[in-house]
């Protein structure tokens, strides 16, 4: 089965866009959801050369409330220390934790990376697409996809169906392509970041203790 290369995908829709900004047109918009500063740091670096981007803080799957706090106030001090292009604006969102037990329930005992974390994609890009509608926005997309430890092939078929749904269009990612990732991590250092060690709900807190206890016992 041959995968979709979402990042030449994106090459030629950033190709098209730079020739019509150069041709003296708006930048289009678009609407991005972030997950944390980390992955944003390179996302919002490259694509601000393109888009005016509102960046959406929305993941109501981390806990505890003190760690979505801290993990959005270094996303707030990344967009306040970075020189973009176009603008970047951002835009919290709501903190309700039982909106994702909700959408994964029936999934708790799922490992990391299956069906609970499908559902935990859709969740919070269903947010920012419909967003993204309401607002008028060209594009929306998601930062997830920078992750080495997340599926970019379920994530663009999700952000495709979403399209079809809400009306807005998808901007195709895989970010961690072209050394997107690297660029992260060199990003995070550069404005001394918190890099989190599991991705924000308490299962994969969870998951992630179960694998330094043992680790320590090897």
């Amino acid at each position: 089965m041959n995968r979709t290369n979402y990042q030449k995908k994106l090459d030629v829709l950033l190709q098209h866009i730079d020739d019509d900004n150069r041709a003296g047109r708006k930048p289009p918009r678009l609407f991005l959801h972030s997950c944390c500063a980390p992955c944003s740091s390179y996302v919002l670096e490259y694509l601000s050369d393109y888009f005016r981007i509102t960046d959406f803080f929305y993941n109501p799957n981390i806990e505890p409330a003190s760690e979505y706090q801290y993990r959005q106030s270094e996303l707030i001090r990344l967009i306040g220390e970075m020189h973009p292009k176009y603008p970047i604006d951002f835009l919290p969102g709501w903190y309700d934790t039982k909106v994702f037990h909700s959408a994964v329930k029936g999934l708790e005992q799922v490992p990391e990376g299956g069906e609970r974390c499908f559902a935990c994609y859709r969740l919070r890009m269903e947010e920012a697409a419909r967003l993204a509608a309401k607002g008028g926005y060209d594009y929306f997309t998601t930062t997830l996809s920078i992750s080495p430890l997340k599926n970019a092939e379920k994530i663009n078929e999700i952000g495709e169906e979403l399209e079809k749904k809400y009306g807005v269009r998808h901007l195709p990612s895989d970010f961690k392509k072209k050394d997107g990732y690297l660029r992260s991590i060199e990003l995070s250092k550069e404005h001394g970041l918190y890099r989190q060690d599991y991705c924000g709900c308490v299962y994969s807190k969870a998951q992630r203790e179960r694998e330094k206890w043992e680790k320590l016992q090897q």
